[in-house]
């Protein structure tokens, strides 16, 4: 087990952002369902990934791992069955999009993950939309959570899902796309609206058409075929919001690079919630570049976080900062994510001080005085960046508990923090 130990800290210097998973894990799933040969280069190599390459060697694909590349060669859309049960590891994005795919194929295929996959990531929303479908679509515990049993093929043309997660609707779509048959995908409750145009812009950047209406109606062609591809996977967002928030909590100034500012990644709206909360954010489109200035004065406002929900642990600590009352709402679809993420962090920055509550939907941050503490990561590598960044902006010593889960989306966390000037260690 790796525990970080944080100090109050002030940064400066210049940080390179890590590949995004979300790209490099869709980059992986498009290639290996392509016509041909894909290369992926400066891919994000973390746990997520390796878990898709090995779910989609098993439906068939051969991928090869080289020095900042992977290259496979594709099936052209068609599946049979899996050589082994299907590990999603800790991926919920593996789990929902590999469960989707496995309905091509013709034979049972298994689905199953860690724990907090086998407790925590909801499936009655694919089992049911699968199973509309006409699919064999079983939880073996019968409590809706994997393992899953997926035996299809797609017989039926017509499918309606629940949306309030993206990561249902987007799985949909890639599968329909090799459906033997054109497909109306219907969505109730759509959210996390950024997350389902990041999987339409891969269709367009494939050039495979589709008709879109309001996020709640889909019309899929089906049959499609694609060749393979080269891609370069751009700076992750997601990241990118921990060293713009341990800046502002740090009074400190920071160089941010490979961040491609026109990339339709959800995410990079908390920065321009960072903005309107008073930061002085300053961005190089043309070098895709972002600064963060010192002398911002912070101040709470009101934000609906649905967009862009896997922010929500970060911008509740920068809440802590800010004069007045940061609210957060429309945020109940981060219960479901690898911990709950709105009772998580209630608990543990109140361990730090923090007057924080939880609202069914959200938050209710007041600016406060934070000090340092033990505090828990839940194996949820938000939730470890976060409290780190808010150790970096308290009073004494802050110990993380589980912190190695970091390297799910941000493996060189430590070393790049450190190397800002961050009093951080592991313990």
């Amino acid at each position: 087990m790796v525990n970080y130990l944080v100090h109050k800290s002030s940064l400066q210097g210049e940080i390179v952002i890590p590949p995004s998973k979300s790209h490099t894990l869709r980059a992986v799933l498009f290639g290996a369902l392509a016509n041909g040969v894909t290369v992926i280069h400066n891919p994000l190599f973390s746990p997520d990934t390796f878990a898709m390459i090995d779910a989609c060697r098993s439906l068939g694909a051969l991928i090869e791992v080289l020095d900042g590349r992977i290259e496979i060669t594709g099936v052209d859309g068609k599946i049979t069955g899996a050589e082994n049960v299907i590990d999603a590891g800790n991926s919920g994005l593996v789990l929902r999009m590999i469960s989707a795919v496995a309905a091509l194929g013709t034979q049972p295929i298994v689905i199953t993950g860690d724990h907090s996959i086998r407790h925590r990531r909801e499936m009655m929303p694919m089992i049911e939309a699968l199973s509309e479908m006409g699919v064999k679509a079983i939880s073996t515990k019968g409590d809706g959570y994997a393992p899953l049993i997926i035996e299809g093929p797609m017989q039926k043309d017509v499918v309606h899902v629940l949306g309030e997660d993206s990561q249902f609707v987007s799985s949909l779509l890639i599968a329909s796309l090799f459906a033997p048959f054109p497909t109306e995908i219907f969505v109730e409750n759509p959210g996390e609206k950024p997350w389902v145009s990041l999987t339409l812009d891969w269709f367009r950047r494939l050039g495979i058409p589709y008709e879109m209406q309001d996020f709640t109606t889909y019309k899929i062609s089906g049959n499609v075929s694609y060749s393979g591809f080269t891609y370069t996977v751009p700076g992750d967002f997601s990241s990118a919001a921990f060293p713009i928030a341990a800046a502002l909590v740090s009074g400190s100034e920071l160089t941010i690079h490979n961040l491609q500012i026109q990339d339709c990644q959800g995410d990079k709206e908390l920065i321009e919630v960072f903005k309107k909360m008073g930061a002085l954010i300053d961005i190089d489109e043309k070098e895709n570049t972002i600064f963060v200035k010192k002398g911002a004065s912070l101040e709470g406002i009101e934000v609906d976080i649905n967009d862009f929900i896997d922010s929500i642990t970060i911008l509740a600590v920068v809440g802590c900062f800010a004069k007045g009352t940061t609210r957060i709402k429309n945020a109940a679809v981060g219960r479901g994510k690898e911990c709950d993420r709105i009772q998580s962090i209630v608990s543990e920055l109140t361990k730090m001080g923090a007057k924080i509550c939880e609202s069914p939907d959200g938050l209710i941050v007041e600016k406060s005085s934070l000090h340092g503490g033990e505090v828990f990561s839940y194996y949820d590598h938000r939730m470890a960046m976060s409290l780190a960044v808010a150790g970096m902006g308290s009073e004494g010593s802050t110990k993380i508990i589980s912190s190695e889960c970091v390297k799910k989306t941000y493996p060189s966390f430590l070393r790049d923090f450190q190397n800002l000037g961050a009093k951080m260690e592991e313990v």
